[in-house]
């Protein structure tokens, strides 16, 4: 399969699932649910079963999409005093800081709120930092063999590669997604730039992947355009230390 029919065969994917939530009602705010990692309804359980994971509970530092499917997790990492990562959305202001917060865990655990409470990082900041226990993402559709795939900008994607770049995550950084029951579907074709996951946990059940997908050893700097470095100036800046 060529590059152009695996990228077209991928928005077919994204395009089903984002229609068959609207249609089902499972979708819910915001809404449109195309362009974005969808919500869903009973979101608040998938986060309650991830949480009586061993591998969460083992975690003190925790990476977290900002997306709205994410945000009890996000919640309960902040509850339950770990330190969360959190990426700005398109990495544009590049990472949040957020620990500490136990008292407000719910406001900060909102874009808006983390923004509030959290604390821009950069790089320097993030090569001080420990490594990082644990990756949670949102999805757009999943595969019980832990392809993933995303909304189609290459964000998460992005936010892994950097983190490996600096040497934050691995191979055994576990990496979980909360999604619908419906957003498991039976294949996803992956490229070299593709993170999967190793757990999928909906609101009815955990599932173990093990996955035999490899995890990218970094950034493929032959993938980044000079947009793409112009908009996420973290990238930039990687960039120009090498």
């Amino acid at each position: 399969m060529s590059d152009e029919a695996v990228k077209e065969e991928k928005q077919k994917i994204r395009e089903k699932i984002w229609k068959l939530m609207e249609e089902k009602n499972i979708a819910r705010f915001p809404l449109p649910l195309y362009g974005r990692i969808p919500n869903f309804v009973d979101a608040e359980k998938a986060a309650e079963r991830l949480k009586e994971l061993k591998t969460w509970k083992e975690a003190k530092i925790v990476k977290i999409n900002p997306d709205s499917p994410q945000r009890k997790v996000r919640e309960f990492a902040l509850k339950e005093n770990k330190t969360l990562i959190m990426p700005t959305p398109r990495l544009k202001e590049g990472f949040l800081l957020l620990k500490g917060l136990q008292k407000v865990a719910y406001e900060a655990s909102s874009i808006k709120g983390a923004f509030k409470f959290g604390k821009k990082i950069g790089l320097k900041e993030l090569k001080e930092l420990p490594k990082i226990d644990l990756i949670i993402n949102g999805s757009v559709a999943v595969t019980e063999n832990g392809a993933r795939l995303g909304k189609g900008h290459g964000y998460g994607e992005l936010e892994y590669a950097i983190s490996r770049e600096l040497g934050k995550v691995g191979d055994e950084t576990p990496r979980i997604t909360t999604v619908h029951e419906v957003q498991i579907v039976e294949k996803i074709p992956m490229e070299k730039h593709d993170v999967p996951v190793d757990y999928i946990i909906t609101p009815e059940r955990t599932i173990k992947t093990n996955t035999k997908f490899e995890k990218p050893e970094g950034i493929y700097w032959n993938l980044i355009d000079e947009n793409l470095l112009k908009e996420i100036p973290i990238l930039k800046e990687l960039k120009g230390g090498k």
